[in-house]
């Protein structure tokens, strides 16, 4: 197995012993990077120098933990190479949020999440492509290019995090960060056929992840394996003063819930879940997973959530509401694009947002704008935030029967480049499993399952309650541990 191919806990445990350098591994990803993204197209903006100059500095904190007898000691993360979506800040790196209108701005600030990560000694790659704003489910709306799936090039990696999905599905990280406001980690995994894991509403702070849908939004991660999705998680999860929904809850061990057992364990079928006009090669996949883990000794039970029809048009009504309000600030004054021959500010500003957003940013905030204007706030926002309530009563009910609930994480495998673009709804359709979780703020995760006719990959969504990750985990990984769908990798 070669450097890159490793997970981030084979890789942990050779630089422990003294096999590997984190150079060494730091370096072969970059020559992976440059191998192979001109054609996937995962990363907006690399980070090379820096990178070696962190590997080192990691390698150097291994060599003081092995002389001084504090291996056991050193963080999971030391010396592993990550990259992060470019939705989340990193102090004095472009973050553009795939969009014209921050071409040129540079955070003077961090996110807390990658805070964690430099804490850790982690080695951070480079930024990597997403949907403008994380407005998409295929990261052909980026304003900069569109990023392909690994595993057919002329196919979409899913999104909005597809850039994280692709770079780790291609062996160009060995993990990554993205974002979740409707199915944005979870839904790219599935096409990618890799793990994408969605925390708790507030189990990770979300300061310095460029809003969206503030209520909504949530960093999630992405890797090769259960194992190192629970790694990741257990390093960014915790509470943070500086973002008023963070919430002060323990951050429990997620590693020592993965004991690989889920005998007695109930896991919920919602029947709203297997629909009309989805692909039959998902459903069998799907539902021959279901099936391997009542082998495993799990209990499956049948469960309803009614109101699963209308997370839709609830989500397309909240999301863009607070889009609009959050994009607001783009006025091209204070950082970002600005026009350069405006007459007065209220031509730069129409003129820079004009310019500076994409056609579907566009579409978004007049649907947001629509929704909260008055006569129309009554009959459409205030309703959907009720018909939202609801929709979190429903996974209330069903997790008083089961502790998680099994189903499809998309509707479909990868679509060909450009066979959506065009048709908002069927676009937005390919998020319909995934963003009652959202509205809901409860955890989720995405784990491979099998694949259809033309070798694409297929994912197996395990959602939990509240602050359930390890129960989540603790069935993912026991559903990969018995089966090989996560070791295949892409004919790149």
């Amino acid at each position: 197995m070669s450097l890159r191919e490793l997970t981030i806990h084979e890789a942990h445990r050779l630089l422990r012993q003294g096999e590997i350098s984190s150079v060494e591994l730091t370096q072969a990803l970059l020559d992976r990077i440059l191998a192979v993204d001109n054609e996937v197209k995962a990363y907006l903006c690399l980070m090379p120098e820096s990178a070696l100059e962190e590997a080192q500095q990691a390698d150097a904190a291994i060599a003081a933990a092995r002389r001084e007898g504090r291996l056991q000691e050193l963080h999971p993360l030391t010396g592993i190479p990550l990259a992060i979506k470019d939705i989340i800040c990193v102090q004095g790196v472009p973050t553009t949020c795939g969009s014209r209108i921050l071409e040129e701005f540079i955070p003077p600030f961090e996110a807390t999440a990658v805070e964690k990560l430099w804490a850790a000694r982690a080695v951070l790659l480079g930024k990597t492509n997403c949907d403008e704003f994380a407005m998409g489910s295929s990261t052909e709306n980026s304003a900069y290019f569109a990023t392909r799936n690994p595993w057919d090039l002329t196919r979409v990696p899913g999104g909005s995090s597809g850039g994280s999905a692709a770079a780790v599905a291609a062996d160009e990280c060995l993990g990554a960060l993205g974002s979740d406001t409707g199915g944005s980690v979870r839904q790219p995994a599935s096409l990618c056929g890799v793990v994408g894991l969605k925390p708790t509403y507030g189990r990770v702070s979300r300061y310095g992840l460029v809003a969206f849908a503030s209520s909504l939004d949530q960093i999630g991660v992405l890797a090769k394996d259960v194992a190192d999705a629970a790694l990741l998680l257990g390093a960014i999860a915790g509470y943070d003063w500086r973002d008023s929904t963070s919430v002060d809850v323990p951050v429990p061990d997620y590693v020592a819930a993965l004991d690989g057992e889920v005998r007695g364990l109930r896991v919920g079928v919602p029947r709203e879940y297997f629909i009309e006009g989805m692909q039959p090669a998902v459903e069998r996949a799907v539902r021959a997973a279901i099936e391997h883990l009542a082998g495993l000794g799990a209990e499956i039970v049948e469960v309803s959530l009614p109101h699963t029809e209308y997370a839709l048009p609830v989500y397309y009504l909240i999301a863009p509401a607070e889009a609009s309000a959050n994009l607001a600030r783009y006025d091209g004054v204070k950082y970002g694009y600005r026009v350069a021959d405006a007459v007065d500010l209220d031509d730069a500003t129409r003129r820079t947002r004009q310019l500076g957003f994409g056609a579907e940013v566009k579409r978004r905030i007049m649907l947001g704008t629509y929704a909260l204007s008055a006569g129309y706030y009554d009959a459409y926002y205030l309703r959907a935030q009720r018909v939202r309530t609801l929709i979190k009563r429903d996974f209330d009910e069903a997790f008083a029967r089961v502790e998680v609930i099994a189903c499809p994480t998309s509707p479909t495998t990868a679509f060909r480049l450009g066979e959506k673009v065009d048709d908002p709804l069927q676009m937005y359709l390919s998020d319909v499993f995934t963003l009652s979780m959202n509205l809901a703020g409860i955890c989720g995760i995405s784990i491979p399952c099998g694949f259809d006719e033309e070798g694409l990959p297929v994912g197996l969504q395990i959602m939990g309650p509240a602050f359930g990750e390890e129960a989540v985990l603790r069935a993912a990984y026991a559903y990969e541990r018995s089966t090989e769908w996560h070791k295949r990798r892409p004919p790149l």
